[in-house]
């Protein structure tokens, strides 16, 4: 365990539906993993066929990695408290020991903005796991100032599928209407 470590970043708010909200339950939440060795029991647990997809998993406000299994919800895997980032990873053995072979941002209950990276990154290098240099996989969010639908914006395509109008440049999925 590591003491003394400052974590900074920005905290999401979940943003998805109340109903899955509601899944919360007091004292749930995903495994916290601040070691290689906590990594290392929890992974052992899973069956094999667990380990061929990713993984659910948030960063939470106190920068510990949290992981679920992939069916998951983030805001369940999260206790429903807010994060520094949440999205899906997979892990692989690499030189004999555990790494990170896919990750990514892809949480529509929390939609965090691709600067949520450093938070993972701490993260999984506080558990000794290792990790690529950035997401292998990265989903852009943003909120239509218009129909305030949450858009995946892809290809630079910076247009509501919604209703057509133009969506902000900057990240701003949990703005107040």
């Amino acid at each position: 365990m590591v003491i003394g470590v400052t974590v900074s970043g920005r905290l999401f708010s979940y943003v998805g539906p109340a109903d899955i909200a509601g899944l919360v339950r007091p004292g749930a939440g995903g495994q916290r993993v601040r070691s290689a060795s906590e990594f290392g029991a929890w992974v052992s647990a899973r069956a094999p066929q667990e380990l061929a997809e990713p993984f659910t998993f948030v960063v939470d406000a106190a920068g510990v990695l949290r992981l679920a299994p992939r069916r998951s919800e983030h805001v369940v895997c999260a206790g429903g408290e807010a994060v520094l980032a949440a999205g899906e990873i997979r892990f692989g053995r690499e030189s004999g020991r555990w790494a990170v072979v896919e990750v990514s941002n892809q949480s529509t209950g929390y939609c965090p903005d691709l600067g949520c990276w450093s938070a993972v990154a701490d993260a999984l290098d506080r558990a000794e796991l290792a990790r690529p240099r950035g997401f292998t996989h990265e989903v852009v969010f943003r909120r239509c100032l218009s129909c305030r639908e949450v858009n995946i914006v892809r290809e630079q395509d910076f247009v509501c599928v919604f209703c057509d109008d133009d969506l902000p440049g900057e990240w701003n999925v949990d703005e107040d209407s």
